[in-house]
């Protein structure tokens, strides 16, 4: 008998790593239920397409129920919506805090709880989740907000991994350096690749790599895999 087609879910899945993730996983044949604001639907039988807000409960309930009617089960789930607004600290309104706490913490939590309640009753799945490599701060860069959020969810991806170890869900991380993604202009490129040790930004499809990797490595939980061309070992 065949063993039937893995499906996974992909948060923030119209642009950039998010529509890397889609093609990476669909070249094994796996199944995608893809999710982001704005996207659109697919010719492929095998792409489910869901728009909404992740941050909003409604969504993630939506895209789990969806995935479960239409491809009967979930085996993985790509955490990759975020969104970076860099101002100086003091600069930040109540607006972008909110904006940033709605995508990259509450659009991880509501779709990984759920998804975890999923896996929970096949004793077996995996969540990786797009951090970033936020360990050593950039004199300039204003990361604050970043750092907050995703610092945040590299520790709760250790806390989870602990958490479902016994049943048999992996919760790994992948932290991106600077990548190349419609959220940055092309005139930055030589000045954001300078913050590399290798010398350059990183591409997309070399951060879907790394979570295809992390899917199919059934040894590795807890695990926070830094795709950052050196960032996070120093400069």
């Amino acid at each position: 008998m065949n063993a039937p087609q893995k499906v996974v879910i992909v948060t923030g899945a119209s642009q950039g790593i998010g529509a890397e993730v889609v093609r990476a996983f669909r070249k094994l044949n796996y199944r995608i239920v893809a999710t982001s604001r704005n996207i659109k639907s697919s010719d492929d039988p095998d792409v489910l397409t869901v728009a909404g807000d992740i941050g909003d409960p409604a969504t993630a309930q939506r895209v789990i129920s969806e995935a479960i009617t239409q491809f009967g089960r979930i085996d993985s789930l790509v955490n990759n919506a975020g969104i970076y607004i860099g101002k100086p600290f003091t600069e930040n309104t109540i607006e972008d805090y909110n904006a940033v706490m709605n995508v990259n913490m509450a659009g991880f939590y509501h779709i990984t709880k759920l998804a975890i309640a999923e896996m929970e009753k096949y004793g077996s799945g995996h969540v990786v989740t797009v951090t970033g490599s936020v360990e050593n701060s950039i004199s300039g860069a204003n990361t604050a907000l970043a750092a907050l959020t995703k610092g945040g969810l590299n520790a709760v991806t250790r806390a989870l991994a602990i958490e479902y170890a016994k049943q048999g869900i992996r919760i790994n991380a992948v932290a991106p350096g600077v990548t190349k993604t419609p959220m940055h202009n092309k005139e930055h490129y030589a000045m954001l690749g300078a913050l590399h040790p290798l010398g350059r930004m990183g591409e997309a499809n070399e951060v879907a790599s790394a979570i295809v990797f992390l899917d199919s490595a059934e040894f590795i939980t807890g695990e926070i895999l830094h795709v950052d061309g050196g960032q996070s070992a120093g400069r």
